[in-house]
C-alpha cells in the first residue's frame, strides 16, 4: 500500500489568486505564456523502476545511475535516439533543500553523471517534488530553515504562497539549469497545504487557488528565463488515474497548467480493469485509455505524457523484467505524445532488440512530427477494438488492439480503396486486412501501414513471445453463489481446446472493485486474494495465470487456462471463484474454449 498511498493526487480548483510575481498588472491574473509545449518530439531515459525505493527497497546509487547512462550510450550507438536522462526521486540528501545529493549513494555528487551526459550528448533532468516532503515510512526530506515559514498545518507539506519555500525552490531550480540540467520533472503536488498564520484567514478554495497560482507564477517566470528548459508534470495535477471506468465528462485538468508544464503524464503503468489472460496487454489498454481520457479532459495528444514503456526488476513495474516488451514499445510511440520515455533496466534490451527498438522509433518519430495522431474505435476501457491513427504526407500507420475475448473486426478510419500491409501483429492468430477491415484475434495487437508505409521496408515482425488464440468460443454456464463472495459452476469441457476462465469482482455500486493486497517487501500476491480454482473427479487441476504479482496499484479481476492435455476433455469440470476481500462483492465469471496453434 505504500506506493498507492504516495501517490494521491491533489484536488484542483480555480477560485482566489495569489500576488506571487509583484509585476503582475492584476492581483487575479497569472503568466499566459500560451506554451506550445515541446518544440518536436523528444526521447527521454529515466532511470525509475531500475531502482525503487516506493514499491520496492532497491536504492538509486551513482553505480546503478552510472550502469543505465552506460546502456544509453549502447543503445545510440545501434541508433536508438534518447536525448534526455533523467534522474529521479531520491537523488537528494535529506538536510540538503534539493541543493545536495544523498551523500551515502552519491559520496562525490553528480559531477561525473552531468560530465559523461555532456560527453554523449545527452541532456540532464531531475525529479522534484513540488511540495510533498514525506512518506508513510517519514519525511525524505527536512525543513531547512529557509523552509519554515512554510511548513503547513500537515507537516507533510509545504504552502507555497506563504513563506520562504517556493522562493527557494526557485533558485534551487536555476542553480541546477547552470550546471547544465535542461528538463524538470514535478511530482506530487498537494495544494491543500497551508501554514498556521494562512488557515484562519483563507478559505479552502481559496487556499488551493493560491497554491497554484503561485506554483505556476514560478515556473514561468523560470522558463521565461530560460526558454530551452523541458517541464514536466506529473501527479497532483489532475485527471482520475486509478481506474478505466470513470466518466469523462466530471473530471476536469485546469487548462492553466498547459501554460505551465510542456506536459502532463496521464499515470504510472499500471493494469487496467479490462481483464486479459496476458497481463501485459491489460497493462497497455490502461495507457492507451488514460490517453483518451485525458484528450477529454481537454489537452492535445501531443502533451499528453503516457509514461507507459517501463521494463526493469522492481515492484514498481511488478517485476516484469523485459516481458511483451516490444508491443508495450509500439503503444507508447503510436500514441502520438511528443515526450517519449522509457524507463528502467536497459541491459535487459540486447543489441539486437536496440536495432529492433531503433527502427520502430524511426517509424513513428517521422509520424509523431507530423502532429496528426487520432484515435478511433472504441473507449479502450469498454473492452472493444481501438486504435491510433498516424499520418504524413503519403501514407499512414493505424496502431490497432483487440481487448475482448473474440476475434473482432474493425473499421480503420482509411481511404477503403488502399492497400494495406502488415507491419507487425503478435503471434499465434494471423491478422486479415482487406481494404480497411481488419480481423484480429482476442487480446491482439496489430499494426497496418497504408500508402508509404505499405511495404516490406516498414515491417518490423512478428512477436513470438505472445501466443494469441486461433479460436475462442464462450461456453454459457451460470454461476452461483454458494458461498460469501464465492461463486461455482460445472462446464463441460471441448475437445482439443483449452478453457480460459475470467472472474471480475464488483462493489456494491456495480462497478469494478480493486483488491490492494499490498507492494513488496510485505504485499502479498494479488492470486492470494482472487482466486480461481477447478478440478475434476474432485483433484484440483494446475491452472496457467499470469496475475500472480504483488502489483500496489490493485486489480479488479482474475484469469487462469486450463492448457490442452492437463485434464478429460470427455468429463465435467468444476470451476470456483473466489475473493477473500472482507466487504460483500458481486462475482462474475466468464469461461471460454480456447483453440492455439
Amino acid at each position: 500500500m505504500k506506493r498507492r498511498n504516495f501517490i494521491s493526487a491533489a484536488v484542483s480548483l480555480g477560485i482566489a489568486a495569489h500576488p506571487f510575481v509583484r509585476a503582475w498588472s492584476k492581483p487575479w491574473s497569472y503568466h499566459n505564456l500560451k506554451l506550445a509545449g515541446p518544440a518536436k518530439p523528444v526521447f527521454i531515459y529515466n532511470n525509475w523502476s531500475a531502482y525503487d525505493e516506493l514499491s520496492d527497497n532497491v536504492p538509486q546509487t551513482e553505480k546503478l545511475a552510472m550502469r543505465e547512462l552506460a546502456e544509453i550510450v549502447r543503445l545510440k550507438q545501434s541508433g536508438v535516439q534518447i536525448d534526455y536522462y533523467v534522474m529521479d526521486a531520491f537523488w537528494f540528501a535529506l538536510w540538503g533543500g534539493y541543493r545536495t545529493w544523498h551523500k551515502q549513494h552519491w559520496p562525490n555528487g553528480p559531477g561525473k553523471w552531468l560530465a559523461t551526459c555532456k560527453a554523449n550528448n545527452i541532456k540532464p533532468g531531475m525529479w522534484f517534488s513540488t511540495n510533498l516532503i514525506a512518506t508513510h515510512s517519514g519525511r525524505f526530506l527536512e525543513v531547512i530553515p529557509e523552509w519554515k515559514d512554510s511548513l503547513g498545518t500537515d507537516p507533510n507539506i509545504m504552502c507555497m504562497f506563504d513563506g520562504g519555500y517556493l522562493s527557494h525552490v526557485a533558485k534551487t531550480l536555476q542553480i541546477w539549469y547552470d550546471k547544465g540540467v535542461r528538463l524538470f520533472k514535478f511530482d506530487f503536488a498537494y495544494f491543500e497545504a497551508v501554514t498556521p498564520a494562512m488557515k484562519a484567514k483563507y478559505t479552502k478554495e481559496e487556499v488551493l487557488e493560491k497554491n497554484k497560482v503561485a506554483f505556476m507564477a514560478m515556473l514561468q517566470q523560470f522558463r521565461k528565463n530560460n526558454p530551452d528548459v523541458l517541464i514536466t508534470g506529473y501527479n497532483g495535477f489532475g485527471g482520475e488515474m486509478e481506474n478505466t471506468y470513470s466518466a469523462f465528462d466530471h473530471i476536469k485538468v485546469d487548462p492553466r497548467w498547459m501554460d505551465t508544464f510542456d506536459t502532463l503524464y496521464c499515470g504510472d503503468p499500471r493494469f487496467s480493469d479490462v481483464p486479459m489472460m496476458n497481463i501485459w496487454r491489460s497493462g497497455d489498454n490502461y495507457s492507451d485509455h488514460q490517453v483518451s481520457a485525458y484528450q477529454a479532459y481537454g489537452l492535445p495528444i501531443r502533451r499528453i505524457d503516457n509514461c507507459a514503456f517501463m521494463i526493469g526488476k522492481t515492484g514498481t513495474c511488478y517485476y516484469r523484467a523485459n516481458h511483451c516488451w516490444k508491443g508495450m514499445l509500439i503503444l507508447e510511440l503510436a500514441r502520438g505524445g511528443w515526450v517519449n520515455v522509457y524507463h528502467g533496466n536497459l541491459e535487459l534490451l540486447n543489441n539486437e532488440d536496440a536495432k529492433w527498438f531503433a527502427k520502430v522509433q524511426g517509424i513513428y518519430h517521422a509520424l509523431q512530427k507530423q502532429d496528426s495522431t487520432v484515435t478511433f474505435g472504441s473507449i479502450p476501457g469498454k473492452g472493444q477494438p481501438y486504435g491510433f491513427k498516424s499520418t504524413s504526407t503519403n501514407g499512414t500507420v493505424c496502431t490497432v488492439v483487440n481487448p475482448s475475448q473474440q476475434i473482432a473486426n474493425i473499421v480503420l478510419p482509411v481511404d477503403g480503396a488502399t492497400t494495406p500491409y502488415i507491419l507487425y501483429a503478435d503471434g499465434g492468430y494471423i491478422p486479415v486486412a482487406e481494404a480497411n477491415i481488419l480481423s484480429l484475434g482476442p487480446e491482439q495487437l496489430v499494426v497496418i501501414g497504408y500508402g508509404e508505409y505499405a511495404n516490406k521496408k516498414h515491417f518490423i515482425g512478428v512477436d513470438n513471445t505472445i501466443n494469441i488464440p486461433l479460436s475462442i468460443d464462450k461456453i454459457d454456464k451460470t454461476f452461483s453463489a454458494t458461498a460469501k463472495n464465492t461463486i461455482a459452476g460445472q462446464v463441460s469441457p471441448v475437445g482439443g481446446k483449452a478453457i480460459r476462465i475470467i472472474m471480475q469482482q464488483f462493489g456494491k455500486s456495480g462497478l469494478p472493485y480493486r483488491s490492494w493486497p499490498g507492494a513488496p517487501p510485505d504485499g502479498k500476491k494479488v492470486s492470494d486474494v482472487l482466486v480461481i480454482k477447478a478440478s475434476q473427479d474432485g483433484k484440483e487441476l494446475p491452472l496457467h495465470i499470469e496475475y500472480d504479482k504483488v502489483i500496489w496499484s490493485g486489480l479488479s479481476w482474475a484469469a487462469g487456462e486450463l492448457k490442452h492435455g492437463t485434464f478429460d476433455p470427455d468429463k465435467p469440470l468444476n470451476i470456483q471463484c473466489i475473493t477473500m476481500e472482507k466487504d460483500e462483492l458481486n462475482l462474475k465469471a466468464d469461461v471460454y474454449a480456447v483453440g492455439y496453434a
